[in-house]
């Protein structure tokens, strides 16, 4: 099912929101600001998330830019805040859509079906990624050997693999790394980090300790070679 999180500091739109959506089968995390929204997200990984500008402490626009320092997640901006420049804003920093309070459920619903659609087709587009050793399906969220035999991998391991094969031949920070699997919480436990990606080289890497697929960068982060 479809995870939404809603960030919003009034507590009948929350309510409001999470009846509508609850009644049409989402899954619903409510937040009612900006520091729980971004602990939310990183714990929970949502599949899209509504969030309003005018939040106490940090405000809508930083949510969006902390939430696209790790995750393409489908954001929809709802708000009171009419002027286009803080539209212009919330679009770039990040966010896919924007609708201005007092909305229509029936139209948010449209915007909510629609950013799925779209998050769907990119899925597919890059759904199974092949090289030499195996061949990673992710929209089945598993791993095939060159033996095609099923690679048996934990969650944690899985969701390392998945972040990295996403984003081929590119260096994902320890950083990035650590709040997306772990929570923002974590970001300096960089020791799960090295026990985590050892497992999955045992798993995956021809050669373990010469590794030709994941690869480390000293101090940075790690990166996903497809050709090996």
């Amino acid at each position: 099912m479809t995870r939404v999180l809603v960030v919003d500091d009034e507590p009948q739109i929350l309510r409001g929101l999470r009846t509508n959506l609850v009644a049409r089968g989402y899954v619903v995390d409510t937040a009612p600001d900006g520091e729980a929204a971004l602990d939310l997200a990183a714990r929970r990984h949502p599949d899209v998330v509504i969030v309003d500008l005018g939040l106490p402490g940090i405000d809508g626009v930083e949510v969006i830019r902390g939430l696209r320092t790790w995750t393409a997640v489908p954001i929809i901006v709802l708000s009171a805040r009419e002027q286009e420049a803080e539209k212009v804003d919330a679009l770039d920093a990040g966010a896919d859509d924007y609708v201005t309070k007092p909305f229509g459920m029936g139209e948010l619903l449209a915007r909510v079906r629609a950013s799925e659609r779209r998050a769907i087709a990119t899925d597919d587009e890059e759904a199974v990624v092949r090289t030499a050793a195996f061949t990673v399906d992710l929209a089945a969220k598993k791993v095939i050997g060159a033996d095609e035999t099923a690679v048996r991998l934990t969650p944690t391991e899985w969701h390392l693999v998945e972040i990295l094969v996403r984003h081929p031949g590119k260096l994902v920070s320890q950083r990035q790394l650590l709040q997306e699997v772990w929570g923002p919480r974590y970001e300096e436990e960089t020791n799960y980090l090295r026990v985590y990606m050892a497992q999955i080289r045992r798993k995956l890497e021809p050669e373990p300790a010469r590794p030709r697929y994941f690869i480390t960068e000293p101090g940075m982060g790690y990166r996903f070679e497809p050709s090996g």
